[in-house]
């Protein structure tokens, strides 16, 4: 992605995830947007987007954060909301293995409060360890948990899968998380 195409990804993530209020825009119950309404107010704030950029930003992002909806007029984030929004996801039962990346500074913590998905809803899972390794990155040195969704699920917990294919639940107790031997 180009500078400019990150900045405007940055700033969807902002205002269709977290803020939408910092520009004025209002999300419905299931965190759609219009796309109209969103070009408008990210202008009068200073972000110039068009209908051919946040396709090309939803088309072109390799972690599907965004959907449109088939008509084109709407947007949301497929998930990593800290705002309460309804994504009419279903219980699903997952995997028996689920994998968490994060940074080694959080595992002293995570052996203590397990995962929590602090700001945001749900705490988010992969179904992959290159995936999860890669989101560690972002973090600092990463380390990957595995997460044991089967046992997890048999013991009553929901899971959900995102249009983008994140795993998401609302918390993983220690108990439930195989931690690496050597983290160094």
């Amino acid at each position: 992605m180009t500078r400019d195409v990150t900045k405007a990804s940055k700033f969807l993530s902002l205002v269709l995830r977290h803020e939408p209020e910092k520009i004025g825009l209002t999300l419905d119950a299931q965190g759609w947007a219009d796309v109209g309404e969103l070009i408008a107010r990210a202008g009068a704030h200073g972000m110039a987007l068009t209908r051919e950029l946040i396709a090309d930003i939803v088309a072109g992002s390799d972690k599907q954060r965004f959907a449109i909806d088939p008509a084109g007029r709407r947007i949301r984030a497929n998930q990593g909301h800290s705002i309460d929004v309804d994504l009419e996801l279903e219980p699903l039962e997952p995997p028996a293995l689920l994998f968490h990346g994060t940074a080694v500074r959080s595992l002293a913590s995570i052996r203590v409060h397990g995962l929590t998905p602090g700001r945001r809803r749900h705490v988010h899972l992969s179904a992959d360890a290159a995936t999860a390794a890669s989101v560690g990155r972002r973090h600092g040195k990463p380390v990957v948990l595995g997460v044991q969704s089967g046992r997890l699920w048999m013991a009553g917990t929901r899971f959900y899968r995102s249009a983008n294919g994140v795993w998401l639940t609302a918390a993983v107790p220690p108990g439930f998380i195989e931690f690496p031997d050597k983290t160094s």
